[in-house]
């Protein structure tokens, strides 16, 4: 007979079900829900607890928040990570939650560690991959793939049990965490329906205000250190979601290639990585040189191709920190950014460690003997010579 598994809870439709088929279907005598904090809000947390209490659950409670910051957010901004221009803000939290139950799941003696992902999603793989990876003795049950659910069959078999699903923010719902909010996955069925009521920071970059707002952000070493006087890595997020929003910016409506090969229609919202992201990029542009830029764009979609399908304990992934890493060393400087109607745009830079050098390149000034120039440029255009003898000679006569 089963006796203890610990199962990954947010209060939401499937992990809460989940908790419930733990012990009628699959005979557990003690099923240990494990809440990991990472930006979803008090809101969320405080159904979740709620939902737990009417089940007879008793939480465990991890505040990750200062973790996923530092650990997965600040990587995320250092490697530019977007995929086709989703930030990974769940495919980041999935690898933390999972990696967290299985400590729990390994300290308790549990045998196994339970989620809710459906079998026609990419979380599944994310979540399966960090247990095995932290305890690869530790079982996997997944009820809703396993039982084959949908979700009416699901909600339905909350009702059962006296627990009305939770209904959602707008008409899709969705997961949220500090990084991105995620809106209704899978749930999107054509190319074409708005759902504007399901944005729960970024305004209609038409309902933003008609003046701008002017910010300023200060890195070091790659990553922000202060914003606007903020120095605290979590309180700068929240605080970049919210300015971030209220002027439209970070809404994402794009076609993504999923884990299993198949297309959908995804729906974000991020106006703290879109900010971050954008001016991480730009202060690079300004401290790394030309040779650097060219390799670490390939880099960068490296990484964040790797760590969207699921690889985030995958030795490549460490590996390509250590060169992301190593590039980072100057990306430091303050921008001045305006947030207007939806966009984000740099306005002011400055950098110590900067290589861009008017004094040199400028036409209006000497900078350097422009008769130096004479021998580099015949030496750059010899391959050319060589280039058109050779078309010449395979004309036919």
């Amino acid at each position: 007979m089963p006796g203890k598994v610990v199962s990954t809870y947010s209060g939401g439709l499937d992990s809460t079900l989940i908790t419930i088929l733990l012990k009628e279907k699959y005979g557990y005598d003690e099923v240990i829900p494990v809440l990991v904090d990472v930006g979803q809000g008090e809101e969320e947390i405080r159904i979740a607890y709620e939902r737990a209490e009417k089940l007879g659950l008793k939480i465990r409670f991890i505040d990750a928040k200062h973790e996923f910051a530092t650990e997965y957010i600040f990587r995320c901004v250092k490697a530019n990570g977007s995929y086709g221009g989703y930030p990974v803000g769940t495919s980041m939290t999935r690898v933390l939650i999972a990696s967290k139950a299985a400590e729990i799941a390994r300290k308790e003696g549990a045998e196994a560690v339970a989620h809710g992902c459906t079998g026609k999603g990419n979380d599944q793989f994310r979540m399966e991959v960090a247990v095995k990876y932290v305890d690869p003795n530790l079982k996997v049950i997944a009820p809703v793939r396993e039982l084959n659910l949908s979700r009416l069959e699901e909600e339905e078999l909350l009702r059962k049990h006296g627990i009305e699903p939770k209904k959602p923010k707008g008409k899709l719902g969705g997961d949220v965490n500090m990084w991105s909010h995620s809106i209704g996955s899978g749930q999107v069925e054509d190319l074409y329906t708005q759902y504007p009521e399901d944005y729960i920071w970024a305004v209609h970059p038409e309902k933003a205000p008609d003046t701008p707002q002017r910010i300023q952000i200060t890195y070091e070493d790659g990553v922000p250190v202060e914003v606007d006087g903020i120095k605290d890595p979590v309180e700068t997020i929240f605080y970049l979601n919210r300015i971030g929003g209220q002027h439209g910016v970070g809404r994402i409506d794009i076609i993504e290639d999923g884990i299993l090969g198949l297309k959908s229609r995804e729906l974000y919202e991020a106006p703290a990585a879109t900010i971050l992201l954008n001016t991480h990029a730009n202060l690079e542009q300004l401290t790394l040189t030309k040779e650097q830029l060219r390799v670490k764009r390939e880099i960068d979609k490296i990484w964040a191709e790797i760590v969207y399908h699921g690889m985030w304990f995958h030795p490549l992934r460490r590996d390509l920190d250590a060169f992301i890493d190593s590039t980072q060393k100057y990306v430091a400087g303050r921008l001045e950014v305006r947030l207007y109607k939806g966009n984000v745009e740099v306005v002011g830079r400055e950098s110590r460690y900067g290589l861009f050098s008017p004094e040199l390149r400028s036409v209006k000034k000497a900078g350097f003997d422009q008769r130096d120039a004479t021998g580099a440029v015949k030496l750059y255009a010899l391959p050319y010579q060589l280039y058109s003898k050779r078309e010449m000679q395979s004309k036919p006569s």
